[in-house]
């Protein structure tokens, strides 16, 4: 009975051990973004909105007027940015990328997709879930940027502001970055007080701090 008991013991101490590291594990990344100071990108003067996205305007007058709440920062908390992770990995493993010209015969059309969709209308999605969510519009910006390499294809991601600056939800990758730490040059993207008004990036950005090492 006693070896029973002691193994019993070490079981439940094991699952003990296991399931702290696993919380424990679901913390970091919570932990990496709120330590790390807010840093916010540099935006310049008004310029012409995404002719996607006034086409979607015109058929979605809804999804683009400025909400009663639309200048508000968001104060991040790891249950928050969780909710920021798990929305991120619904649409990218829901929605498969299809160009518009497959899917509609077009070079450029932005919609809300079922299944498949380009990188706008996969940005349009996760804006979408995540004002039903409770998250202000202006803290949800579509942003335009150019790709690295020869071809410098353009792309469409997420800005997704809060009071510990500015992170960025891509469709490429499951991670969720800050605005500094991704690879892309900024073009244009919302402004937080209106959705309908596209601001330019400043050709100076600010640099992050550099960060400790660790011991």
């Amino acid at each position: 009975m006693t070896g029973i008991g002691n193994a019993k013991q070490r079981l439940g101490t094991l699952a003990a051990a296991g399931l702290a590291a696993a919380c424990l594990s679901m913390a970091e990344p919570a932990h990496a973004f709120l330590v790390r100071p807010a840093l916010f990108a540099a935006v310049g003067a008004a310029t012409k909105a995404p002719s996607g996205w006034q086409r979607f305007c015109a058929e979605n007058a809804g999804d683009c007027r400025p909400g009663a709440d639309q200048a508000r920062d968001v104060v991040l908390t790891p249950e928050l940015l969780q909710q920021l992770y798990e929305i991120n990995k619904y649409v990218n493993d829901r929605v498969i990328w299809t160009s518009d010209d497959a899917l509609y015969g077009k070079a450029e059309r932005w919609t809300l997709p079922l299944d498949r969709g380009d990188c706008e209308d996969i940005v349009l999605l996760k804006r979408k879930m995540l004002a039903k969510a409770g998250w202000p519009q202006g803290s949800l910006l579509i942003t335009t940027v150019e790709e690295p390499g020869p071809a410098k294809g353009r792309h469409a991601v997420l800005t997704v502001r809060s009071d510990r600056g500015e992170m960025i939800l891509d469709n490429q990758t499951p991670e969720i970055l800050f605005w500094y730490e991704t690879k892309y040059r900024y073009l244009s993207r919302q402004s937080a007080a209106d959705p309908n008004v596209w601001v330019s990036f400043g050709s100076e950005q600010p640099k992050p701090p550099a960060l400790p090492l660790d011991r």
